[in-house]
Parts: structure tokens; sequence; C-alpha cells
């Protein structure tokens, strides 16, 4: 078969097994030629260093503490501060990845693009597939916990919450999640005024955020018992691990920096800096909120919370002014995580629409804007709906295995292209390829064979039924599969 990743100036054969046609690739040279086009119009470049730090800062501080600690606790117990390390561990071996591929193959298509550009077309649907349950499931997750921390400010403000059945999906006994639906929302709205608009946003909402952390640290530390870390383990390696895979929901936010790659200023040295740089910021807060947060609570009486650390303010302080503070914080900080994940994923379908992979209606641009907004109220709609349906700890668990699938792909794909494409210019190199490559890659197998069975039926279903999209649609229509490709 001829090598689809040869520069475009080589001609090429239309390959005519199926094969042959599954495995095409697309040029690395083509990928960046296209950047920003779309159907009417073509992003645009306003992004620059801080921006696309603040972005994937935005996308991921929040996701773990705010929401999911409450979750992880009772499956480690006070070990959940060594989880978060692992978690972290994962991430950085992946981040060194993307870091590598976003400064060579700057595109918003984020690892389905890097995987066309290595690994072949059917891969690259089924890594995009995957990015759709990443981006999509994980911002209805968030905003469920949004909903959680918004009925705690209004009940310490104006001493009323939004009622059970509004504010609770079927199956946690509610009948509706509007919160949850109105966050995602107002997300869309800030989106459809463009990414510049957006990011500005973004970058006042991770500036509130970070401020609530350092907050709660001040005042959680005055509460801690050393007496709380007394039995650091009490689930065995087994629970670290099984919080481990559920925190790494809270880490799939570094990569958003990698969908704007088209929407970037100087893309090639710039994302691999933001993404490196907001992963070390990120796992110290959480590893350091999670330990006084922890000290300050014993880990059995957690039980599943969704608003834990507003819920400690107020239990260290005897006052309820502090907890009704974090909560005004975290109302903020998980709607930046929501607005920006949901941009990550409107970029997503961006891509595979231009490749031919998703319907054109994903790739409209509108010229005013600059930005896909029919892209955008689809998608918006769709978490919305799922987000006010759907239980948070199904979401969360569904998300890290459709991050972590992704993910392992990102780290064949910088070997495949070091092998494949030695020569192209990097400005960044993974340290120590391929062992950091293949630690990557074991680390997320590991911690996908933690999550739950349910969770692998479920991820077995969507690949199904993402297959099935693919071989009905995706497949005849590629723009590889036409002669002027």
């Amino acid at each position: 078969m001829l090598d689809q990743g040869a520069p475009p100036q080589q001609r090429t054969s239309q390959a005519t097994g199926l094969g042959a046609r599954l495995m095409r690739r697309k040029p690395v040279e083509r990928l960046v030629a296209e950047g920003g086009q779309g159907e009417g119009g073509a992003l645009r470049r306003s992004l620059g260093l801080w921006q696309l730090t603040m972005i994937s800062i935005g996308a991921t501080l929040g996701t773990g503490i705010f929401v999911v600690l409450g979750e992880a606790v009772p499956k480690a117990g006070p070990a959940v501060t060594l989880s978060f390390v692992i978690a972290g561990l994962t991430a950085l071996f992946s981040a060194l990845s993307y870091a590598e591929l976003a400064g060579t193959i700057p595109v918003a298509g984020s690892s389905y693009s890097y995987a066309y550009a290595t690994m072949g077309e059917l891969i690259a649907w089924i890594c995009g597939w995957c990015l759709v349950l990443e981006y999509g499931v994980s911002v209805a997750a968030v905003a469920v916990g949004w909903g959680e921390y918004l009925n705690e400010l209004l009940d310490g403000t104006i001493g009323v919450t939004v009622p059970d059945a509004l504010s609770a999906p079927p199956g946690d006994g509610g009948v509706f999640n509007l919160p949850a639906l109105i966050v995602v929302l107002l997300a869309m709205a800030f989106l459809l005024g463009g990414a510049r608009e957006s990011a500005r946003a973004n970058t006042v909402m991770v500036v509130v955020k970070i401020a609530a952390l350092v907050l709660f640290c001040a005042i959680g530390i005055q509460g801690f018992r050393s007496g709380n870390y007394a039995h650091f383990m009490p689930l065995g390696m087994a629970g670290v691990s099984a919080a481990g895979a559920t925190l790494f929901f809270s880490y799939i936010g570094f990569d958003a920096a990698s969908t704007a790659g088209e929407e970037a200023k100087n893309a090639q040295r710039d994302l691999p800096r933001a993404i490196m740089l907001s992963l070390v910021i990120v796992t110290a807060l959480y590893v350091l909120v999670a330990a006084v947060a922890v000290g300050a609570k014993p880990w059995q009486h957690f039980n599943d919370s969704e608003a834990a650390l507003a819920q400690i303010m107020r239990d260290v302080t005897g006052q309820s002014f502090w907890g009704t503070l974090l909560a005004f914080c975290a109302v903020i900080a998980i709607a930046s995580v929501v607005l920006t994940v949901l941009y990550g994923q409107t970029r997503i379908l961006f891509a595979m629409s231009r490749d031919g992979l998703a319907p054109k209606v994903f790739g409209r641009v509108h010229p005013k804007t600059g930005a896909p907004r029919a892209n955008t109220v689809i998608v918006s709609l769709f978490c919305g709906v799922l987000a006010a349906a759907v239980p948070l700890g199904r979401l969360a668990d569904a998300t890290s295995i459709g991050t972590l699938f992704a993910f392992a792909l990102v780290n064949i794909a910088v070997v495949v292209l070091r092998r494949t494409r030695p020569d192209m210019p990097r400005t960044f190199r993974v340290p120590l390829s391929p062992v950091f490559p293949a630690l990557g890659f074991g680390f997320c197998v590991w911690m996908m064979g933690s999550l739950s069975t349910v969770t692998w039926v479920v991820f077995g279903v969507w690949m199904a039924v993402g297959l099935v999209f693919y071989f009905l649609y995706g497949h005849r229509r590629s723009r590889l599969a036409t002669p002027e490709s």
C-alpha cells in the first residue's frame, strides 16, 4: 500500500482493497494546510500562550476536586491523594506525547488527527468516536456537579434549593436535572460569540477557581486531624487504582489546548508549553486540596457528596458563610470546565466533518464570529439533555474509559510518527522515547482494567454503534476516498 503519510508532492494511486481503505492515512502536510478551513468560512487565529494555558487549566482544574472527589474517596480512603498522583503520572506520560504531536501537527482534531496521520482512517475514527464520548459525556458529568454547588449556594444565601425532582436525574431521586441543562446552555451562549470572547470569559473563571482552592486549603488546614490518616490504605491497592481510574476523569482537560490548534497564533510553539504548564499546576493543586480535605474530614463521611469542599468549609468553621463563598466560587469554576470542554468537543467534530467522516453541518463556520455555530448548538443540546438525565457516577466512569483509550492511541502515534517521519521538525520531543510513550500506554491500559464491568459494557456498545456509523456513512464519504484527495 502506498504511504499516505508521505509529502503531498508524491503522487499516490487510489487504493481499492477494503483493508487498504481502512488504513489510508492523511498526510501531515495536508492536515496542517487545511487548518482552520471550514464550510463557508475559517476559524480565527486569536489565542496566545496565556489563553491556551487558561483553556487547558479551565477544562481540567475543578472537575476532580469540585465534583468527583466525593465519588473517589470512598473507594480509596485517605490514599485518594495517592490516586491523584497515579492519575497525574498517567496523564503526564500522555501529556508528553500530546505536547510533541501538538507541536508537530497543530490542528483542531487533537488525538483524532494524530491517529489519522499515523495509524489510518479506521483507527482515527475509533479515536474520534472515543473523543466524542470523552468530551461530550464529561460536559454532562461536570454540569451535574455544578447543580450540586448551585444548591449549596442557594441554600446559603436565600435559604431555598431547587427541588429534588428538578435537580437530579432519574435514578438519583429526581425527574430532570434542570441546573445541569442551564449551565450547558450558558456555555453555549459564550461559545457562539467566538473563541476569543470565550477565552476571555474562561480566564476570569480560572482565576476565581484557583483563588477558591487556595482559600479552601487555608481554612481547611485548620481542621486537619492526623488521625484521619491512621489507616492510609483501608481498601488496599485495588481501591487506590479504582479511585485513580475514576479520578483520571479529572485530567482530561489538558488536551483541550490541543483542540485549539487552528485558533492559536503560534500553535507549534505555544501548544506544547500550554499543555505541560497546565498539567503541572493542576496536579499540584489537586494533590494539595485532596490532602487537606481528607485530613479535615474522615474518609468514611464523604458519602459520594458532589459538593464535598463546601461542606468541609462549613464543618471546619462552624459558619455557613465560608461554605457559601466556596459554593459561589465553585459555581463559576465548574462553569469554566463546561465551557472549555464543550469547546473541545465542537472542534473535534469540526475536524471530523472537514475530513468527511461526520456530517457537513459540524464544519460550517459563521463568517462574522469565526465559530462553528450549528455544531455548537447541536453538541450543547445533546450534552445538556445527557446531563439532565444520567447520574454523575456513570458519566464519570464512561468519560474515563473513552479518555484512557484515546490517550493510549496518542502514545502509540508518537512512536509511529517518529519512525515514519523522522525528518519532520518538532518543537517538543518526548524524552526517552519510546520508553515514556510505552509507559504512558501501559498506565492507560492498567487504569482501564480497573474500571467496572458495566463501564466496559457501555464502552463496547458505544464502540459498536460508532463502527456501524463509520461503515454506513464515514467510510463512503471520506475525502480521502475521492479521486481528487
